[in-house]
């Protein structure tokens, strides 16, 4: 890649009003850079109280469910670090902010997260509302710590439904990318 390239990549984050992007290892402590960072760009770019709240819940839930969800793959040619590797992609289109993630996960999970995120899709904002409340009142606590309510919150305080793709990597592998309009 020639050095020029920089400002190219510079140049498409501007143009795109890119307010924050994050590649790397992902662990527990960069939620609280990432919060300060967007505060402040955020500020910067005017964005409403009430939809800077939003805009933090739901960045929380997609960390929680980077956080608790990236597998640990077996896969000989991926190392643990890029395993654990996630992308974060804020935006601001318009009145609208986008959250956008990315993670590696063992393609066989695929059926079972594509049926979840179809289910939250296909749920009204009351329908929305009452699953996350019987979701809460069920107390089932699965194996990694969560009650499963994930998808169903940021659905719920994005208004919007969730836009999601899954890139397969190979037989193994795949990289599921998560978006999020928050109007």
């Amino acid at each position: 890649m020639p050095i020029t390239d920089v400002y190219d990549f510079y140049k498409k984050m501007h143009d795109e009003n890119i307010i924050l992007s994050f590649k790397g290892v992902f662990t527990a402590d960069l939620l609280t850079s990432i919060l300060n960072i967007l505060e402040s760009e955020m500020v910067r770019a005017d964005v409403p109280l009430k939809k800077k709240k939003r805009v933090y819940n739901i960045l929380v839930e997609c960390f929680q469910n980077l956080y608790h969800h990236i597998e640990l793959i077996t896969h000989s040619d991926l190392d643990e670090a890029k395993q654990k590797t996630a992308l974060v992609l804020i935006k601001q289109k318009g009145e609208s902010v986008i959250v956008r993630t990315g993670n590696f996960i063992d393609s066989r999970l695929i059926p079972d997260l594509k049926k979840r995120l179809d289910f939250v899709n296909s749920l009204s904002e009351e329908g929305l509302r009452d699953m996350y409340r019987m979701k809460l009142s069920d107390e089932e606590i699965s194996s990694k710590g969560t009650a499963g309510l994930g998808f169903l919150d940021i659905a719920r305080k994005s208004k919007n439904k969730l836009e999601y793709a899954f890139v397969d990597v190979d037989d193994k592998l795949s990289f599921f990318c998560l978006s999020v309009i928050i109007d």
